[in-house]
C-alpha cells in the first residue's frame, strides 16, 4: 500500500510521533499492542495504516475485526478507510438496522476488514455470516469503554469465538486500571503510552466559566452561542429529554442545530451528524454519546450546559475540540450553587464577550441536499458534481462534502444557492434517471 498516497487522499502530509511509534510496533513485531493517547491525536490512522499492510487484499475472507463501543465510531472508521481508497474492502455492522440487510452487504462486499459493535459482531459470527476461521487480527477501539460493565460478556464470547486470532491491538484515550484476562494479551506485547499524567486536556484548549443569573440556563446559553458567531460548537447535556428541550428552544430562537442522542432512530442520528460535520448546522446539542468516537474537524467550542458526570467524561467531551494541532475553547455554564468540579485542572477565566444586545443567530454557510439515488443506481460523486454544476448552475467551489450511500446521497451546497438548485433540478434526470432532490432539514 502506498502510504503517502493514502495520506494525501485524507489531506494529511505526515504521521505524528504517536502514529509512527504505533506503526513500528505493529509492523516490527508479532506481539500485541496497547496504545494510550489523548483524544484528537489520530489513533484511528495509527492502527489502520499498519494493519492494512498486513491484510491480503486478494482474499475474500474477513481477516480483521475492529470492535467499537458504538455505531458512530464504527461508521466513521469505515468512512476513513474507504476515503483512503487503498484496495482493502470493509463494511460496518451495528445495531439499529436488521442483521439480514447487513448479511446481504457482507455477501456483496466480501470485506477483508469489518468494523462493528460487540453484540452485532457476535450475531454475525453465530449465524456464520462472518467466518471466524480467517480472522487473525482484533482491534478494540476505546477498549476502556468496550470493557465497561455490560460489555464483558459480549466481549468474552466474541474473543473465544476466534480460533485463528494471532494479534490484538487495543486503543484508549484514558488508562484503564487493568485489561481483563479473557483478552489474552501476549506477554511479549508492546505498550505505547502517550498520555501525560500532568496534562488532563490539551494545552491548546482555553477554559472559561459563564455564570447564569437564572437557574434555567437557556437564555445564558443563547447569548453564549450568539457570541460565537458562525463557529462550530457542541452543547453537552446529561439527559435525552434535556437535549430535546434545549434543542427545541434554540430552534425557536433561530439557530440551525443538530440534535443527537441514543433515543433517536439510526437515520435521525446519521442525518444529525452529517449536517453538523458538513457545515449545515453550527450547533450540535447532544448527550455524552457525542463525546467519543466523533472525529469532526474544526469544532471550536465545547459547552457544558450540564456539568460532566466524571473526569473521564470531561476529558472525552473536551477531546472533541483542538484535534491534531488546532486550538479550541470549553465553557462551563454555572447557575447559582454550581461550581466547576475539583477534577478539572487548568486556569479557568471568566468569559466576558457575551453580546450586550439582541442579535440574530448567523446561518451556516452550507445546507444539505438529499438526492434519492446512490451506489445501487450506479451514481458516483463525479456524477453528482456534474449534475449540480450543469443542471443546478453551481460552481465546483459551491459544493462541499458528498456522501453516496447505497440508495441515496447527501450533498452539502452553499446555503444561498440551495433553492436555486432545488428549483432547477426538479424533474431533471441524473445519469438518465429521475430522482427526488430536497433539503435535509
Amino acid at each position: 500500500m502506498d502510504i503517502e498516497k493514502a495520506l494525501s487522499k485524507l489531506g494529511i502530509t505526515a504521521l505524528n510521533e504517536m502514529q509512527q511509534h504505533t506503526a513500528e510496533a505493529v509492523l516490527g513485531s508479532d506481539g500485541d499492542v496497547v496504545l494510550l493517547s489523548p483524544t484528537g491525536t489520530g489513533k484511528t490512522l495509527a492502527y489502520l495504516l499498519p494493519l492494512l499492510q498486513l491484510l491480503d487484499n486478494g482474499s475474500e475472507q474477513v481477516q480483521a475485526l475492529v470492535i467499537t463501543p458504538g455505531r458512530e465510531l464504527a461508521l466513521q472508521s469505515d468512512h476513513v478507510l474507504k476515503s483512503m481508497a487503498c484496495g482493502i474492502r470493509s463494511t460496518a455492522c451495528y445495531g439499529g438496522r436488521t442483521a439480514m440487510d447487513e448479511h446481504k452487504v457482507l455477501k456483496e462486499v466480501r470485506p477483508q476488514l469489518v468494523f462493528g459493535t460487540p453484540g452485532r459482531l457476535n450475531d454475525h459470527l453465530d449465524k456464520e455470516n462472518i467466518s471466524r476461521y480467517g480472522i487473525q487480527y482484533l482491534v478494540i477501539d476505546e477498549f476502556d469503554k468496550c470493557l465497561q460493565m455490560g460489555f464483558h460478556n459480549e466481549m468474552q464470547r466474541l474473543i473465544k469465538a476466534l480460533p485463528g486470532l494471532k494479534r490484538r491491538i487495543l486503543l484508549s484515550a484514558t488508562n484503564a486500571e487493568q485489561i481483563p484476562q479473557f483478552v489474552n494479551m501476549s506477554k511479549k506485547g508492546t505498550l505505547i503510552d502517550f498520555l501525560d499524567d500532568d496534562e488532563q486536556t490539551s494545552e491548546r484548549v482555553t477554559l472559561y466559566e459563564v455564570h447564569s443569573p437564572q437557574k434555567d440556563k437557556l437564555d445564558t446559553l443563547r447569548q453564549l452561542l450568539l457570541s460565537f458567531g458562525d463557529e462550530s460548537s457542541i452543547v453537552f447535556l446529561n439527559y435525552r429529554d434535556s437535549v430535546e428541550r434545549v434543542n427545541s428552544y434554540l430552534l425557536e430562537q433561530g439557530f440551525v442545530t443538530s440534535c443527537f442522542h441514543g433515543g433517536l432512530e439510526q437515520k435521525q442520528r446519521e442525518d444529525a451528524l452529517y449536517k453538523f460535520s458538513n457545515g449545515s448546522a453550527n450547533v450540535l446539542v447532544s448527550t455524552d454519546l457525542a463525546s467519543r468516537g466523533l472525529d469532526i474537524p474544526n469544532i471550536q467550542n465545547i459547552v457544558h450546559y450540564h456539568l460532566p458526570e466524571s473526569e473521564d467524561g470531561y476529558i472525552h467531551r473536551v477531546g472533541r475540540t483542538a484535534r491534531w494541532d488546532a486550538t479550541g475553547r470549553t465553557f462551563f455554564i454555572l447557575s447559582s450553587g454550581e461550581r466547576i468540579p475539583d477534577y478539572v485542572n487548568g486556569d479557568i477565566v471568566p468569559y466576558v464577550d457575551m453580546p450586550c444586545q439582541q442579535t440574530e443567530p448567523p446561518l451556516p454557510r452550507m445546507a444539505t441536499l438529499y438526492i434519492g439515488k446512490g451506489k445501487k443506481d450506479k451514481i458516483s460523486k463525479g456524477d453528482i458534481v456534474g449534475f449540480l454544476c450543469k443542471t443546478g448552475g453551481l460552481q465546483s467551489d459551491e459544493i462541499g462534502r458528498i456522501d453516496v450511500k447505497d440508495r441515496y446521497s447527501y450533498v452539502a451546497v452553499r446555503r444561498e444557492k440551495l433553492q436555486q438548485v432545488i428549483r432547477r433540478a426538479q424533474g431533471e434526470k441524473i445519469k438518465g434517471i429521475k430522482t427526488i432532490i430536497e433539503q435535509v432539514k
